[in-house]
């Protein structure tokens, strides 16, 4: 996922459901120098789903125990 969030930063955004993001990341793409900060921010929203899945999981799993 992080590789399509740097190669194609808007399909990872509607890969997971966020499409104003990713339209907005879209056409912030379309310019050459808007490539790389859309790269990034898709890379970092990524990074920080993953985070706060593992963060759910975690309290989930403190209040089973």
């Amino acid at each position: 996922m992080i590789l399509i969030a740097i190669l194609f930063p808007w399909l990872s955004f509607f890969l997971r459901g966020k499409l104003w993001r990713g339209i907005l990341c879209l056409i912030l793409q379309i310019t050459l120098i808007g490539w790389l900060p859309a790269a990034i921010w898709a890379v970092a929203s990524v990074v920080d789903g993953r985070n706060k899945k593992r963060i759910k999981d975690l309290q989930y799993n403190v209040h089973c125990q």
